[in-house]
């Protein structure tokens, strides 16, 4: 029992906070690429490959944890990676060997994997019915959490920061950060419940053996929605840890604020508007409303594809506004692909728990492993073109 009682609200609430501010450390290193590449004297393929690091950890990461979360308890697992994830990053506010720095920027990046943490958690008090909106919140709200940092660590640490323990900004964002998460982890343990019900908790836990996993694992479902989520989830990944250095670059836009701002409304857009995936799922299966000539009574599966399809026209629009060579052209390009992210993410995790409600953490562990790849290989491509 926490410290106090629990609903599905309030364990919403926690969730999404907690998420929040996972998304906001993992991606703390963006807005300071600019200030890092200098002390350390690196190329912007460097900086690339520092990007697709940020990542690296999160597939098997997630798919571990959605399982774990699965046996033990979200408010365990997630107090568990908060804490290790504050450690490291204050640690790597002393590094003074990139090599040191690298690699305690790596551990930092798992932070990404309380996604399917909170996912699972959300998915164990609420009802079938409004899954999709619960969920879409959580995680948009969550995502939401990479603009917070773009828009609030530059400026809260900025060019001309000095600080009792540090004179780099960038520095001391990376240790403050830290000391945040590890409160947040104690806050988690303390205050968070597993589980509507102990029935429902312990039915979870019972269908969490290595058997169901495999099971649930290679369903064409999961296959299906994993791959989707690589082409959304894994896009904005990439954009998340990529946008500030494309809009600075490219546009020749030395003011870090501004380019880590323009960078910002991808964010806000893949984040806040997500729920509204999620709720035009949940309003089309309670409806059964057909949108699509294909797939009948598939609701969900229907939005789904036409979220998907966004995508692809959205990216070939913002290809078409980079060549334009005007800024605010490709700042209104990238905001409308980080809708397009927004509504087939919300559509994609509206199906993991309707789909298996008993493995939401294992399924969505997968799916969301899976997904994170896109976020690995793009940056790489990006830095290379």
């Amino acid at each position: 029992m926490g410290l106090v009682k629990m609903t599905k609200w309030r364990t919403l609430l926690l969730a999404t906070i907690g998420f929040n501010f996972s998304f906001l450390i993992w991606f703390s290193f963006a807005p300071f690429t600019g200030p890092m590449a200098e002390e350390f004297g690196l190329s912007l393929a460097e900086i690339g490959i520092l990007a697709s690091a940020a990542i690296w950890l999160a597939p098997f990461g997630r798919i571990l944890t959605g399982w774990l979360s699965d046996k033990f308890g979200a408010p365990v697992v997630f107090a568990i990676v908060l804490g290790y994830v504050g450690v490291f990053s204050m640690a790597s506010a002393f590094a003074e060997s990139y090599t040191v720095f690298f690699v305690e920027r790596l551990i930092v990046a798992t932070a990404g994997i309380t996604f399917v943490i909170g996912i699972q958690h959300v998915s164990e008090w609420f009802e079938e019915e409004n899954l999709g909106m619960a969920e879409g919140v959580y995680a948009g709200i969550g995502n939401a959490g990479a603009a917070g940092g773009a828009l609030i660590l530059p400026r809260v640490f900025g060019a001309d920061w000095s600080g009792p323990l540090f004179q780099s900004n960038w520095r001391a964002a990376f240790f403050y950060t830290g000391v945040v998460s590890i409160l947040l982890a104690v806050a988690y343990y303390l205050l968070g419940e597993a589980a509507a019900t102990d029935e429902r908790r312990q039915a979870t836990a019972d269908n969490a053996t290595l058997k169901q996993w495999v099971h649930t694992a290679t369903r064409y479902g999961t296959v299906a929605l994993a791959l989707a989520y690589v082409m959304s989830f894994g896009l904005e990944l990439s954009m998340n840890g990529w946008l500030a250095t494309y809009y600075r670059e490219a546009f020749n836009t030395d003011n870090l604020v501004l380019a880590s701002t323009f960078a910002a409304t991808f964010s806000i857009a893949a984040g806040l508007l997500r729920p509204i995936g999620g709720y035009v799922s949940d309003v089309l299966a309670r409806k059964e409303v057909d949108i699509l000539p294909v797939f009948e009574g598939r609701y969900r599966e229907q939005w789904t594809f036409v979220a998907l399809s966004f995508i692809v026209v959205s990216m070939l629009v913002m290809t078409l506004a980079g060549l334009s060579g005007t800024v605010l052209v490709a700042v209104a390009a990238g905001f409308m692909v980080g809708m397009a992210c927004a509504f087939a993410e919300g559509a994609i995790f509206a199906q993991v728990p309707a789909m298996f409600p008993n493995s939401s953490g294992a399924v969505a562990g997968v799916v969301g492993g899976v997904g994170t790849i896109g976020g690995i290989t793009y940056p790489l491509v990006y830095s290379s073109v």
